[in-house]
């Protein structure tokens, strides 16, 4: 196991630690810890930013910087923890859905940032669907969404939806954790609540709320079809939402 593959790991196991020491009620009230906690957890998310560097050795000291912080808390009496097994992190499965038409830096932010809980399946849209939610039909089909998808190094597998019950592909893959896109219309809560009921599990259910601006005046595909009608090839629609370039 190369260096990179290693510290990837290591993070992982992390990351799922603080996320479990949050959950639960902290040994004393006496000391805020949540400032530590928070260090943490950007230790163990800086190991991917140096991955993705390819500085795999200050990624795995980064990494080891956010285990001591958590050791020293559990040595102290404030924290509980235990660390998961290299099975149970190997077999840890991610679900992430969505249309994914004009790929952009978003969904790849997107992609690798669930990546980071696991092997991540993702659930590509089928065009059906995106007609009836969207009132639309997707710029590419679902065969050619789905192969670009499935092309993208983060995504362990990628399949279509169902055209008739949105829920099948979660009951099919049972994951461990659901990461929401910014604009998704679920609420966290409520979903956890039905897919404990659906899998009669508890899932973790997460929100990537960044929406990071990838170039100037475009943060989505839909502002990349502005930018292309209203530049090249469009004369019936209003161009007067693009962002200038000045």
């Amino acid at each position: 196991m190369g260096v990179c593959e290693r510290a990837e790991k290591y993070a992982r196991n992390l990351l799922k630690v603080v996320k479990e020491v949050e959950k639960t009620e902290l040994a004393s009230e006496r000391v805020d810890i949540s400032g530590l906690l928070d260090a943490a957890r950007r230790y163990a998310e800086d190991t991917f930013y140096f991955i993705d560097k390819g500085d795999c050795q200050t990624a795995l000291v980064s990494a080891s910087y956010a285990e001591g912080l958590l050791d020293a808390l559990k040595y102290l009496g404030f924290i509980e923890l235990e660390w998961p097994s290299p099975r149970e992190e190997l077999e840890r499965k991610v679900f992430v859905g969505g249309t994914f038409d004009i790929l952009h830096p978003g969904h790849i932010d997107l992609l690798e940032f669930a990546s980071h809980y696991g092997k991540l399946y993702v659930v590509v849209a089928r065009d059906s669907n995106v007609l009836k939610n969207k009132g639309k039909k997707p710029i590419l089909n679902e065969a050619s969404r789905l192969r670009i998808v499935s092309s993208i190094r983060y995504v362990y597998k990628a399949r279509l939806g169902d055209e008739k019950d949105i829920f099948k592909p979660v009951r099919d893959i049972r994951p461990d954790v659901i990461v929401l896109g910014p604009d998704q219309p679920f609420e966290p809560e409520k979903l956890r609540s039905l897919l404990k009921e659906m899998l009669g599990k508890d899932v973790e259910v997460i929100r990537y709320s960044e929406k990071r601006e990838f170039e100037k005046g475009m943060r989505g595909s839909r502002d990349i079809v502005r930018r292309i009608c209203c530049r090249s090839y469009c004369h019936h629609i209003s161009c007067e939402e693009e962002v200038s370039e000045g």
